[in-house]
Parts: structure tokens; sequence; C-alpha cells
């Protein structure tokens, strides 16, 4: 780990590494340098020739990031994991043109823990409760547990206009999601989504999810002719320039509960934030 990222692992065609990396990537100069090693830590030199499917490991010149100007503050920490209030605008981890500038990045670095690793994410638009393990051994564990749905989520989410449905109610449907798209969407099929939404009354919603489908909370309430606040892609793609924070998504992870796989204690967490 080196100022909270981890290496680049490659995966080589054979022959000499100096040539394929030159030729491949434009960067012997980081063999010459000694900054592509092997598995063991050897570096690599102008002459080290290994075979096909061989891998070598190096660090990536990182590109510049707009900076997100917005705290991480920490929840709850113990020896296993770590609850941060993730702000709007910074995403759970390295991702496309976001590295650095991610929550994972960010406090790995500030407190000086190289294994953290998410349990689960938020989309970097959306505020609140995010939890993170903070060694190998339990990663695991808690990464199961969101994965088959043992943590009951609540969100709080702000939206202008009059619901098409009557609420509460339960919204299913089968939301895909293709890369290189912007917008999640529906479709006919098995329903693989599903939120229970429910009216809190001056615009505010709270929204319980049973699944975990990229942007589910953003496409469902869209869907019914509420989209929440803010929210630069649901009806509608607006472009917002990466260095304007003035309008965020009105949606917050309010709340994370669960059975903790490790201790057998039941766990609540709270955000600190509110909307608006």
């Amino acid at each position: 780990m080196r100022d909270g990222l981890g290496p680049a692992r490659l995966r080589l065609f054979g022959g000499n590494v100096y040539d394929e990396l030159q030729t491949r990537f434009g960067i012997g100069s980081k063999v010459l340098a000694g900054e592509v090693v092997c598995p063991d830590g050897t570096a690599v030199d102008a002459m080290t020739a290994l075979p096909a499917g061989a891998h070598v490991y190096f660090y990536r010149e990182l590109a510049d990031e707009v900076e997100v100007p917005f705290d991480i503050p920490v929840l709850y920490r113990d020896d296993d994991i770590v609850v941060v209030d993730k702000p709007h605008f910074l995403a759970t981890m390295p991702r496309g043109g976001h590295v650095a500038q991610t929550a994972l990045v960010r406090l790995r670095r500030d407190l000086e823990l190289p294994e953290l690793s998410p349990a689960h994410r938020l989309d970097r638009l959306t505020a609140g409760v995010l939890l993170f393990t903070a060694r190998r051994e339990v990663r695991g564990r808690y990464q199961t547990l969101f994965a088959q749905g043992g943590v009951r989520k609540t969100y709080l989410a702000h939206a202008d206009g009059t619901a098409t449905v009557d609420l509460p109610t339960t919204l299913r449907s089968r939301i895909v999601k293709h890369r290189g798209q912007l917008q999640a969407f529906e479709e006919p099929g098995e329903p693989n989504a599903e939120t229970y939404v429910e009216e809190m009354g001056s615009g505010l919603y709270r929204l319980s999810p049973r699944t975990g489908r990229t942007h589910q909370l953003r496409v469902h309430m869209a869907s019914i002719g509420v989209a929440i606040t803010g929210d630069p892609l649901y009806p509608n793609v607006i472009d917002v320039a990466p260095d304007d924070f003035g309008s965020p998504l009105q949606l917050l992870a309010q709340r994370l509960e669960f059975t903790d796989p490790i201790t057998g204690r039941d766990r609540e967490f709270v955000s600190a934030r509110l909307l608006g």
C-alpha cells in the first residue's frame, strides 16, 4: 500500500518485460527506475524476461482530481469495523476518474489502516452511513452479511411533486444498468429490485430497500413521478461540472441495523446529517 492505494497487477504476454511495458503502456521508465516488481518483491530490470501469464506489480501515476472539500466523520471504530458518515460527492472506492478522492483511499491515509475495505457501497452522490472492515480476516463475514440482505437499511429522500401511486407502497421492478451508460432503467421481466416507500410530509420520504441494485432508489422514485431533488440523472441527464458542489442529491443513507456476524451483538448506526 502506498498513500492509500495498492499496486496495479498486470498479466504479461511474455518475453522481455521492459519491451512489453514500453510498447503497451509507455512506462518502460518505471522498469529502469526499479518500480516494477515480481510477486516476490524482486525488482524487474531491462533484461528481465518472464513467461506468458506471469504477473508484475507497479504503482500507477494518478491523474489530477478535483478535491471533494468535505470531511468524513467517523461514527464508530473498533478492531473489526469503521463506520463513517460519508459526504455527498465522494465515491466509496476507486473507479473511473475517482481514485484518490474516494472514501476508501482518504480513510486509509487518515486512519492509517491499509487493509480497510468497504463492506458495501454508496453512490458517489449519496451521503450517509457507510461501513468498512478494518482487517482482512473479517472482511468476508461483513461483505456476506450485506450481500445476503442481512442488513436493514433506511434512507431519507426529498422530492418535489406528487407521487403517481398511493403511499406507502412497495415498488418492485426489474432494473438493469449497462456498462458505459449513465442511467439504469426498468425493463419487463422478473423483478430484481424492491423498495418500500413512505411519505413523511413536506416532500420528505423514507425509503427501505430490500435489494441493492445500482441507482435503485433513484430509479424507483423517478418511476412514480417524484424524482429525488438534485438528481442529475433521473429522469433526465443534466451536465454538472466536476467542481460544482452546490446542489447535492437529496438522498441520505440514514440508518444501518444488523446483527454483528463476529460478536452477535445488535448494531445500529445513524447518520448525523440532515437533508436540505
